[in-house]
């Protein structure tokens, strides 16, 4: 892969490191190798990821091919001996004539700028494609990075829950030991201590899960870091649909097209010239072995009615070009619908992520509080407490369910419009 095409891939894809606003390489040399942030992870993978790495011989393939449409038709040289080894006067070599002759085919129609045409717009295709396909790759490890940040998140959750479970059991033992509480809500919060460290443990081997998906990214089999750095609640500012979708307009998917559109017409092109045939030359000289004479030869030939049988492969190559707007316009729709509605999730998902941090936690942080007071005096039930309990950790759930759903949105509308929310 030229440095130059590869400069160009990096340019709208560098803005995914810089998705969470706050995902930056810690100072403290110890934690490096303990952290990975998605700046780096996007580096790495940028560097190393094998499905991008093909392109660079998908690169040298379309450019050899160019080299070899560049080439003007070849010389032939010709040499032919007549009259010889036959019978009277022509027995022997002594009747001979022999000709030396060059030839070539001379190509009317401009077949060969058309040849050029067709292999610059498949290179041109080509980088549009990597640009797009990095842009995949580099979303869908984006979308699996935030997943990892939610499953701390959900870690932090769980080992809360687990707290607060075993405090309730020593509160509950104590109560039942005052004979205040049955043995059987002992029992129910021992229960509920053993399902905490069971979600506990389960979201610890899902985290070890993920890291190994992020780690296939730039070809390790196992991950080197233990913890991922980042924060769920950092949203950015909010653009407009409109900004979004006229950037999507122009984004590499779209370009794909434009390539393969420039394919097609030159396609159409070569099909045209196809039809213009082309002159074969011949010059030489010739030798008469029975008079010691020699003289020029030349000739010129045409094939015959060449335009007819081209004009099935002209009419085929303008409906693929037709095809393709069509196709153009179709993927602009699906663009647009899938544009929309990660657009309409992420402002959902951020308006309800930040309503339930200040206004909806808060009241059932308070809640739960009177309540356990109220159980510990003995006004309210074993139930009223854990209700109240599940409420508040449920919430807390939805809390992180709703942000990384709305930075998976946003990692799918920068992908999608090759530019990023925060600049």
């Amino acid at each position: 892969m030229r440095y130059t095409t590869f400069n160009r891939c990096l340019k709208p894809c560098v803005w995914l490191a810089f998705l969470l606003c706050n995902l930056t390489i810690t100072a403290n040399a110890a934690d490096i190798d303990a952290t990975l942030t998605l700046n780096k992870a996007l580096t790495r993978t940028l560097a190393h990821n094998p499905h991008l790495y093909q392109y660079r011989f998908t690169q040298e393939a379309l450019n050899a091919q160019r080299q070899t449409s560049a080439l003007r038709p070849a010389m032939g040289l010709e040499l032919e001996v007549e009259n010889f080894a036959g019978s009277g006067n022509n027995e022997g070599f002594d009747s001979a004539e022999t000709t030396l002759a060059l030839s070539s085919v001379i190509e009317l129609g401009g077949k060969r700028q058309a040849r050029l045409s067709y292999a610059d717009a498949r290179i041109s295709q080509a980088q549009w494609e990597q640009q797009a396909a990095t842009l995949d790759v580099l979303g869908e490890l984006t979308a699996i990075y935030v997943e990892g940040l939610a499953t701390q998140a959900n870690i932090r959750l769980a080992e809360e829950s687990l707290g607060l479970s075993e405090s309730l059991l020593l509160t509950v033992k104590m109560r039942s030991k005052q004979g205040a509480t049955p043995e059987a809500e002992v029992m129910r919060a021992q229960a509920a201590v053993a399902r905490a460290e069971i979600r506990l443990a389960a979201l610890v081997e899902q985290l070890e899960r993920q890291k190994v998906q992020l780690s296939r990214f730039w070809g390790d089999t196992s991950s080197a870091f233990t913890k991922l750095e980042g924060s769920l609640f950092e949203f950015g500012p909010n653009q407009s649909f409109e900004q979004l979708y006229a950037r999507v307009k122009t984004s590499p998917a779209i370009q794909v097209f434009a390539s393969e559109a420039r394919i097609k017409d030159a396609q159409v092109t070569l099909a045209r010239a196809g039809g213009r045939s082309d002159l074969t030359w011949r010059a030489g000289i010739k030798r008469f072995e029975e008079t010691g004479d020699s003289a020029f030869t030349a000739g010129l030939s045409i094939p015959l009615f060449s335009n007819k049988r081209s004009s099935g492969e002209v009419k085929a190559a303008l409906a693929n070009r037709n095809a393709v707007d069509y196709a153009r316009q179709d993927l602009l729709l699906r663009l647009h619908a899938q544009l929309f509605e990660a657009y309409s999730l992420r402002k959902q998902s951020i308006e309800a992520a930040n309503k339930t941090q200040n206004e909806v936690i808060p009241a059932l942080e308070n809640a739960l509080k009177l309540t356990r007071e109220a159980y510990e005096n003995g006004r309210y039930r074993y139930l009223d407490l854990i209700a109240a309990q599940e409420e508040l950790l449920a919430t807390k759930q939805a809390r992180i369910d709703a942000a990384s759903t709305a930075l998976i949105s946003q990692a799918l509308i920068e992908k999608l419009s090759s530019e990023a929310l925060n600049q």
